[in-house]
């Protein structure tokens, strides 16, 4: 099954320019494979097909005119059930939002509007982005292409399961402990999680905390270059976002067209688990099984690890001030729409004192320091994007890997939550399947503001695993899917809330 809607999004620009295929077409064809496949994996939650229709035509009537396209003209997007697109939902997958629905584009929306893209509808979320399951009260669960019995992945689940399928060429993600690159891994595309500050958010809480930021999701890292550069940005009403009046500070064309990179040239670090993180045993074999097979494409490649001492108690402490901004008055004042997640979050966060959040940062300081010095005797650091292969999403969240229990709800992103509390930019890249012949993700971690340099060197890792089929980008198998049972048939499919 190879459609309009499979195209990469760079490759489907490249077509509407030439005027070979028009986004009315593209735009249809990604609706059908949402009527197709969406039933068996509810990605896509909230869907306006009349006006993307519509904006569509009016997008074809542009190219026939000879208009100025811009970089991202004609193409479908979904948008995170976080992020504000007019007239569309924005539930946060919680039921005290569930008849939210703003009439104005966050800046984010407003940007990829503004280049042409095409907002198909919203992806699906955990309740409050709380935890890596895509799971929540208002639409459900999102199922993983692979095997629709397990888990996407959060907080960008729905996001990453759309891509897969083919649903959309593009889409956008948040991240503070993984939410783009857990789910980019467990549904074989690829997230990338940008230097805090490059893309602007003007909604986002605790916002001088720099843990938590947007970031794009596509097929291949060519297609998340080219959504990132017209992400970036700045405005003023991002602290992090350093606006000085009159002077642009980021140049687009930095980031796309990617340029080139010589691999042979690099200095690699490599480990299965940053000397703490709770790593599967099949997913460090996997790792280390693939790492074998590429590894000699880079100058040197050492099993080495910055230090992390300190990684669970501060991103524990600042995770739940976060929590604690965002929902601490909904759990106070409505515990009966409120999930697991959410109130475990925010529990912890209220027995927390001045003295722990304080110890939190400083040991955040101190882990970016460290990283910093790593930083000096290598050029980038590989390691698995998440500890474990995907589970069944009736799990909420793993409550043991190994056998050994894990610290809190979220203890099994810590392979991503490192990299956040080091400020350091990260791509997720599909690579292949695991063990379990689920998609595996390499995380490619590189200096805090490299991420021209990150992008350049994960676009030619990829260019060179994409022709050995144990390497390149698995996909699922969409004639199965259609024929899946709906997932919404399946038991606990609603997230229990309340309890």
């Amino acid at each position: 099954m190879t459609e309009l809607c499979d195209l990469s999004a760079t490759e489907a620009r490249r077509l509407i320019g030439r005027k070979a295929i028009s986004p009315r077409e593209l735009t249809e064809s990604c609706i059908r494979r949402i009527e197709q496949v969406n039933p068996a994996v509810n990605a896509m939650v909230a869907c306006d097909f009349d006006t993307a229709r519509q904006v569509a035509r009016e997008q074809e009537k542009a190219v026939s005119r000879g208009e100025a396209l811009g970089p991202l003209h004609g193409l479908p997007l979904g948008v995170k059930d976080m992020i504000d697109a007019a007239g569309l939902p924005t539930t946060f997958g919680s039921l005290s939002k569930r008849d939210n629905v703003p009439q104005q584009d966050e800046r984010l929306v407003a940007v990829l509007r503004a280049a042409g893209a095409n907002v198909l509808g919203k992806t699906n979320v955990p309740e409050w982005g709380a935890g890596g399951n895509s799971r929540n009260a208002v639409y459900g669960t999102t199922g993983n292409p692979f095997d629709n019995t397990r888990s996407a992945a959060g907080s960008s689940g729905g996001s990453a399961a759309a891509l897969a399928c083919g649903m959309v060429p593009l889409a956008t993600g948040s991240d503070t402990g993984g939410s783009l690159r857990n789910p980019a891994a467990f549904n074989g595309v690829v997230g990338f999680r940008p230097t805090a500050g490059l893309i602007p958010a003007e909604k986002r809480g605790c916002a001088w905390l720099q843990i938590s930021t947007l970031g794009p999701m596509a097929r291949s890292v060519e297609d998340a270059a080219l959504m990132f550069s017209v992400m970036m940005g700045e405005d003023a009403r991002d602290p992090l976002s350093h606006v000085v009046p009159g002077r642009q500070m980021r140049q687009p064309e930095e980031f796309f067209p990617l340029g080139p990179c010589d691999l042979a040239g690099l200095r690699i670090a490599a480990t299965p688990d940053f000397g703490f993180a709770p790593t599967e045993l099949g997913v460090a074999e996997t790792f280390q099984q693939q790492l074998g097979r590429f590894r000699h494409l880079f100058g040197a490649v050492e099993q080495a690890t910055p230090d992390c001492r300190g990684a669970n108690e501060s991103f524990e402490a600042l995770r739940s001030l976060m929590f604690l901004t965002g929902t601490r008055e909904l759990y106070q004042q409505q515990p009966g729409q409120v999930g697991e997640n959410v109130r475990l979050n925010v529990e912890e966060g209220l027995r927390y004192s001045a003295t722990d959040i304080a110890r939190g940062l400083d040991l955040q300081t101190q882990i970016h320091r460290r990283w910093a010095a790593f930083f000096q005797e290598y050029d980038f650091i590989l390691s698995p994007s998440v500890t474990i292969s995907p589970r069944p999403w009736t799990e909420l969240y793993p409550k043991e890997i190994n056998g050994q229990a894990t610290r809190t709800y979220y203890h099994w992103l810590a392979l991503a939550y490192v990299t956040s509390l080091a400020g350091v930019p990260s791509v997720s890249l599909p690579v292949g399947l695991d063990s379990q012949g689920l998609p595996f993700g390499l995380q490619i971690i590189g200096r805090r503001g490299s991420d021209a340099q990150l992008l350049r060197m994960a676009h030619a890792l990829e260019q060179a695993l994409a022709g050995n089929p144990l390497t390149a980008r698995p996909t699922p198998n969409l004639l199965q899917l259609q024929k899946a049972r709906p997932i919404a048939t399946m038991d606990n499919f609603y997230l229990p809330v309340g309890q």
